[in-house]
């Protein structure tokens, strides 16, 4: 089966063809059949080098080992959902000891799910509305963080889908990250009812952009300042760079933190968790409201185990190692607009003339081009997201052979598949000889 005609079938069934917008590209998207450490395989047996991940999800490794014998125990032994486990104790355990500011914490079904509660648990506790996000960053589809920035600076926010009330987007501020001013502006004129600050400490979703030093500590402190929680999205950063949070590279402790992806293990999961004396204000023992048939599952807690105890021992560095390489190699090809933004072992390619370093220098990236690189990548075996502004990931099943054939693609695709002047030059030479 072509995915051309796969495509034509998810058409009539889908909006767009697809279950999630990210997946679309034209003219329609490759379909894939199985996975394997860090290869991908479309329906038509082509073999890819993964950079995607399953969007970050799979650390791992697909078809790990230790993780697939896990799902395979379950389902020769049934466990019911909706009933506590064992599991999800040590599940529980296992994250509260690698990350020391998740005190108590609740599983969810997603990211969104994760950051939802968040924020309803943060206005409960502080007894105010307000949320401050950063201008594209990204928490998940619920209506309170599809809020972009309004026309200026310090507005409130704009709804980012039809669908979303006014009056929802009217609590929600939006600052810039990597901006303190902007931020300091925003709790000079709203402070007294701002609940939480919400953001992901590095941005996953808008490519990826770290942090100007200082930038998160800053927000710890205007937070406190005015009474306010933090709220550290690592749904993304959680046991990526490290075994725990990024929270602990960095020494910032927020009230609150998100996590999802890796302690999932390739199901889907999601968390949320922090101080206790916050926590406990969720039901039964308080009154915030937070449920979910399929929260703390055992598929999806047996996945995250196995996923965790894997990581424990392994080596992080290695992962960072292999990303730093590839940052090396195409940094070169700066005079070809390429800019390649790293933390640790994730990374974005931009093609932009300038340093991409927050909302604004990143909108100036030429996502033509992106989708050209992306396209002939793609044709070499090697897949990323094909959003420009989604980050590209290293994990612990690529090898160096891997991410050195990987790099010499990337290069190639660079030098000559869109070095337009070059090849023009070279096909005059030719047809002059």
């Amino acid at each position: 089966m072509l995915s051309d005609d796969l495509f034509k079938r998810a058409s009539r069934l889908f909006p767009g063809g697809v279950n999630s917008p990210v997946r679309f590209y034209e003219p329609y998207p490759t379909y894939f059949s199985r996975a394997s450490g860090s290869r991908i395989f479309d329906v038509e047996g082509k073999e890819y080098l993964d950079f995607c991940m399953g969007f970050g999800v799979n650390f791992a490794g697909y078809s790990n080992t230790t993780i697939a014998e896990e799902i395979m125990y379950l389902l020769d032994n049934t466990i019911p959902e909706g009933v506590p486990t064992e599991n999800e104790i040590e599940l529980g355990e296992i994250i509260q000891k690698a990350v020391p500011s998740i005190e108590k914490m609740r599983f969810t079904n997603s990211g969104t799910e994760a950051t939802m509660h968040a924020i309803r648990l943060a206005r409960a506790f502080t007894g105010r509305k307000l949320i401050l996000k950063m201008n594209a960053g990204f928490h998940g589809a619920h209506d309170y963080v599809l809020v972009s920035a309004g026309s200026g600076a310090l507005n409130f926010g704009t709804p980012s889908s039809p669908g979303i009330p006014e009056e929802v987007a009217k609590t929600v501020l939006v600052g810039d990250f990597n901006n303190e001013e902007s931020i300091r502006e925003l709790f000079k004129l709203h402070g007294k009812d701002i609940a939480a600050v919400i953001t992901e400490p590095v941005l996953g979703n808008l490519g990826v952009i770290g942090p100007e030093k200082g930038f998160l500590k800053f927000l710890r402190e205007i937070t406190e300042e005015y009474g306010a929680l933090l709220i550290f999205d690592e749904v993304i950063t959680g046991f990526r760079f490290r075994y725990g949070a990024y929270q602990d590279i960095i020494g910032v402790k927020p009230d609150l933190t998100t996590m999802g992806k890796i302690i999932g293990g390739g199901m889907p999961v999601g968390l949320f968790g922090g101080r206790a004396d916050i926590m406990n204000r969720i039901s039964p023992e308080g009154n915030v409201y937070q449920s979910g048939t399929f929260s703390a599952n055992p598929f999806t807690v047996a996945s995250g185990l196995a996923t965790l105890n894997f990581l424990k021992d392994k080596d992080y560095e290695y992962t960072i190692s292999l990303a730093t390489w590839v940052e090396e190699k195409l940094k070169s090809f700066s005079d070809l607009g390429v800019q390649v933004n790293r933390v640790y072992n994730m990374f974005t390619i931009f093609f932009n003339e300038e340093r991409v370093w927050n909302y604004e220098t990143a909108l100036k990236s030429d996502r033509k081009k992106f989708m050209k690189f992306f396209n002939f990548s793609k044709k070499h075996g090697i897949y990323f997201s094909p959003g420009q502004f989604e980050a590209s990931f290293v994990g612990m099943a690529h090898t160096p052979e891997e991410v050195e054939m990987a790099v010499f693609k990337m290069v190639y695709t660079l030098e000559f598949d869109m070095n337009e002047d070059r090849n023009e030059r070279e096909q005059v030479s030719i047809n002059s000889n």
